[in-house]
């Protein structure tokens, strides 16, 4: 089985990074790919960047219209079975791509084969790597709603399911890799889980497509939320453990948003509850203490409690870095 590949990396203003996105693409070791870039409308050097790879790549440039809209025409151009995406500030490990079709040959009937990420975190000059896991079960139902299936750039999707459901949404404004994750379960398309990790996701902005806004990226979270609850009941496959995945990240959306939204954090929870009367939140976002406070007292209690911890934390921190003490 020698599936052609096709590695597709949209690009705007990324001439820090797009050589070595290009690079890391040309240098798979899988031989039956091409390689495809849509320069989106850069002010910067990402064209001419591109444009220095010669007739190793294929690309076309044209006005900028968002991430999405350059990815469905990055579908249209490409002509392999399998699509490798690739955002030009992300890079590929030399194997990827061929330790994924090496699986694909044990499980033909897959449409989306998925991998942990490494993430790599920028400060400054410095990046730090860690690998983001991909914990059981391998549900990609509650994978999805705890925000575990991966980044744009670990995946092989088939080209023919990412068609089959519309391609990419060009209005979503965040979460777009989760979005379309919805619509290919939805469709019934099948996942497939593979533990060996071959795409670097860099982390180096706060202007990204998914830190910009946050209060937007938890609406638009939390509404992948709604739809994946809707259609698992409208199937009847909303089982207990999917229904409690939905609700921890419902919960973990809340704490955060309490920060900011008090009003609107008490929505989150009372449908929680509405849904799952016996909740209780776990993992890391409900220490046992949190825990203990929340079923005695209720989220409302149990959040001005942890802001008084952590207020009584931050003054205890300034206290010990404060100057005058040091004199003391």
């Amino acid at each position: 089985m020698n599936p052609k590949v096709s590695i597709l990396i949209p690009c705007y203003n990324a001439d820090r990074w797009i050589a070595k996105a290009i690079e890391s693409a040309l240098n798979q070791t899988y031989p039956h790919k091409e390689v495809i870039v849509v320069e989106n409308g850069s002010t910067d050097r990402s064209l001419e960047i591109i444009q220095s790879f010669g007739n190793a790549i294929r690309w076309e440039t044209g006005p900028n219209r968002g991430g999405n809209a350059a990815r469905n025409r990055l579908l249209e151009l490409s002509t392999g079975e399998w699509l490798q995406y690739l955002d030009a500030d992300d890079y590929l490990l030399p194997g990827k791509v061929e330790n994924q079709v090496r699986f694909l040959s044990q499980s033909p009937h897959v449409d989306v084969v998925y991998s942990p990420s490494i993430f790599e975190y920028w400060t400054g000059d410095n990046a730090r790597q860690e690998i983001l896991p991909i914990p059981q079960p391998h549900d990609p139902w509650i994978l999805l709603a705890r925000w575990y299936l991966p980044q744009t750039g670990s995946p092989l999707w088939r080209k023919q399911a990412v068609v089959d459901v519309g391609g990419w949404k060009v209005d979503q404004p965040c979460c777009q890799e989760h979005e379309l994750y919805l619509r290919l379960l939805k469709a019934q398309k099948q996942f497939e889980y593979f533990s060996e990790p071959g795409s670097v996701y860099r982390q180096w902005s706060e202007s990204t497509v998914c830190k910009r806004d946050k209060s937007e990226t938890y609406r638009q979270r939390l509404a992948i939320l709604d739809r994946a609850e809707q259609h698992l009941q409208g199937i009847d496959e909303l089982t207990p453990p999917r229904q409690n995945a939905i609700n921890q990240a419902r919960f973990e959306c809340a704490r955060i948003i309490w920060l900011s939204n008090p009003t609107w954090a008490d929505q989150i929870i009372a449908k929680i509850h509405a849904t799952e009367k016996n909740f209780v939140p776990g993992g890391h976002a409900a220490p046992a203490n949190y825990r203990l406070t929340y079923r005695l007292f209720g989220f409302g209690v149990a959040e001005a409690i942890a802001k008084a911890k952590r207020d009584f934390q931050n003054a205890i921190a300034q206290l010990k870095t404060s100057p005058f003490l040091k004199q003391a």
